[in-house]
Order: C-alpha cells, then structure tokens, then sequence
C-alpha cells in the first residue's frame, strides 16, 4: 500500500535530462563583485541566463538619476521593483518598490531614474533581444543571454571569480 502522507517527498527518480534546479540564496548579494558592470553607475546580477529558451533574469542595479536607455523589446519582459523608483518618458506611471510591470511586446520606452533616487534594483525577466535604439527607432545596438553571459564570463574573470562561475546560472 502507498503511503499518501502530503509531507512525504516525491519517490521516483526525476527525468535523465532534466536540468538541475537554480537556488540563489543571496540574490541581492553583500559582494559587489557579483554585480556585472553594464555601463557607468549600471550593474546586473545574474539569476538565470537561459541559452535553450533566449531569455535572462537579472536584478538591475542603478546608482545614477536620468536616462538608463532607450529600447525596444519584441517579446514581453516581466519586472519587479525592490528598491528606489523609475519610469518610462512614454507612460505616465512610475514603478515604485512593490509595483509589477509587464511590457507587451513591441514596447519602445525610455527609462528614467528621478534625480533623487540614490539606488534603483529591479529584477527584470527579458524574453528575446532587447534592442537600444534612437527617438526614431533606428537600431544602436542590443543584448541578448548570449552578449549578457559574455558579460559575465568578462566581469568575474577580471574579479577572481574565474570565467566558470556564470555556469552556474546558464541553462
């Protein structure tokens, strides 16, 4: 007879190629040096870099008020703010500590950090490329998990943390 206590782990094996899990318990972490330099004042922490699927997570530090970047996203992108505020020039709502914001694909915006804002971090999910572009669309540039783990590959190499270290957020 089997037992069906609700407290009891799951007893079969998991799938042979099932991808291990990801646990970060010090997402916001205390050491700078998993904070990867993105431009002056700008910073990202890597959570989950998924090569398969085309898409990052990363908490996105900010220590400077004004224009971050201009861009467009041709998938949807999910963010969470933790710390500090920001808005887009093209809506008239700001993200505050708490706030959810989900934008569609096709979104072009340009993100803003009010001049008294000491310190944004929001965590962001980024499905696809996320092109930088200019006032009238002209692509100048863009990230994808692939420049974002060379990024990382780069920074902790130059940090002593070793060039593997990102492997442990690549799936």
């Amino acid at each position: 007879m089997k037992d069906n206590d609700p407290r009891m782990p799951y007893q079969l094996p998991f799938p042979k190629d099932a991808l291990e899990e990801i646990v970060i318990p010090d997402a916001v972490p205390q050491d700078e040096r998993l904070w990867v330099p993105q431009a002056e004042n700008v910073w990202f922490r890597p959570l989950c870099l998924n090569r398969s699927q085309g898409y990052w997570m990363n908490l996105l530090k900010v220590r400077k008020a004004g224009v971050l970047s201009r861009h467009r996203h041709p998938q949807p992108v999910h963010g969470f703010v933790l710390k500090g505020r920001w808005h887009y020039l093209e809506h008239d709502w700001e993200a505050t500590p708490g706030a959810y914001v989900y934008e569609p694909p096709g979104e072009t915006h340009t993100l803003v950090v009010p001049e008294d804002v000491e310190e944004m971090i929001t965590y962001f999910q980024v499905n696809g490329v996320m092109c930088y572009v200019d006032p009238w669309g002209e692509v100048l540039g863009y990230e994808d998990v692939f420049t974002k783990i060379e990024l990382c590959r780069k920074h902790f190499t130059e940090v002593g943390l070793g060039e593997d270290y990102v492997e442990r957020f690549i799936r």
